[in-house]
């Protein structure tokens, strides 16, 4: 990892100095993973809005601890019309875990991205998925060899951005899949006019996913004008019935105003 040297808030290097720590796996993984980009695809000729379901039982944005068997969350995540899961494995802040994703990657059959803050190459090794999260925030000028890295071991890289730099870097490091974090990590503030500044530049072969501060339908058609792929959502789905929620947000394309009200109202 490179020391970005900006002022971060408490929560993030709390999570950075643990997983500096975090020691990777024993054997290098070869997967064979399930292409996100083609799952996109199917969910758009389905008539459907392209969702990856975060399965997360807490996070540091947050005070609540979901409990439930996350296998069954995933599954259910799945029946409401996910076109991939998102699956934490960072153990100290977010309640994650490799065994959830092995089990969780084992029950469905969508890719499942492992989403963590992996800092070095042997912690890509910890646990097979389709996608691993690799965020340009925090690798710098390690970016491009950890994309290389993940993709030898048969991963598609999901590179996070911020800004239109770290769009540029991403590029440069040979990303084909990009996630435009509207959440400041310095600060854990959100603004979905991240991604709208951001996603102009990004070429058309490339993948975009917007994360973070989607919470309703109408804020995923506002994602989706502006140039999403996809939608990475976690807490608005975590937040109940997942199953309900996720095809609230699948069909949000589809949904008029009036729609959702009535929804809203009998939640």
């Amino acid at each position: 990892m490179n020391d970005t040297g900006e002022e971060m808030a408490p929560a993030v290097r709390s999570i950075l100095d643990a997983a500096r720590e975090r020691s990777g796996g024993d054997t290098r993984v070869s997967v064979d993973a399930r292409s996100f980009p083609d799952a996109v695809a199917a969910a758009e000729a389905d008539g459907r809005l392209p969702v990856v379901a975060e399965v997360k039982p807490t996070s540091p944005t947050t005070d609540e601890v979901v409990d439930s068997d996350p296998v069954e969350l995933a599954r259910e995540m799945v029946a409401g019309g996910a076109t991939a899961l998102s699956v934490l494995t960072e153990p100290a802040h977010f309640g994650g875990s490799a065994d959830s994703l092995r089990r969780i990657r084992d029950a469905v059959d969508v890719p499942v991205l492992r989403k963590d803050f992996i800092l070095h190459e042997a912690q890509l090794d910890v646990v097979e998925a389709d996608l691993v999260l690799l965020i340009a925030r925090f690798l710098t000028d390690d970016l491009s060899s950890m994309v290389d890295a993940a993709r030898e071991r048969g991963f598609q890289p999901l590179v996070e951005v911020h800004s239109g730099a770290e769009l540029r870097h991403a590029l440069d490091a040979g990303a084909a899949v990009v996630g435009v974090n509207n959440r400041d990590l310095t600060r854990l503030e959100v603004d979905l006019a991240t991604f709208e500044r951001v996603a102009p530049d990004a070429p058309d072969d490339v993948t975009l996913l917007a994360e973070s501060g989607v919470t309703t339908p109408a804020d995923a058609r506002r994602m989706r004008r502006a140039g999403a792929d996809a939608l990475l959502i976690g807490s608005a789905i975590m937040d109940g019935d997942v199953r309900a929620n996720t095809e609230r947000f699948v069909r949000s394309e589809r949904a008029t105003e009036t729609d959702e009200t009535d929804t809203e109202t009998t939640q």
